[in-house]
């Protein structure tokens, strides 16, 4: 999955990846302008999920699913 993500994110223009000629190859990631720009929009999803998570336990349970802690 984080493949597929990290191609999007790169293929958007929201993350750059650079490859290092080394052995192993270097791989680094940095946040392009375009993905700084997000930085608001996600506090403010961070901010609800940190008051809700209580709640999002809960539901996860009651559905049987296991929280995801990693």
């Amino acid at each position: 999955m984080w493949n597929r993500l990290r191609g999007s994110l790169t293929r958007d223009g929201l993350v750059a990846r650079r490859v290092e000629p080394t052995v192993p190859p270097g791989v680094f990631y940095r946040l392009t302008g375009l993905g700084l720009s997000l930085e608001a929009a996600l506090a403010g999803l961070r901010t609800w999920a940190e008051e809700h998570m209580a709640e999002i336990d809960r539901a996860n349970e009651a559905n049987g699913q296991e929280v995801d802690e990693g």
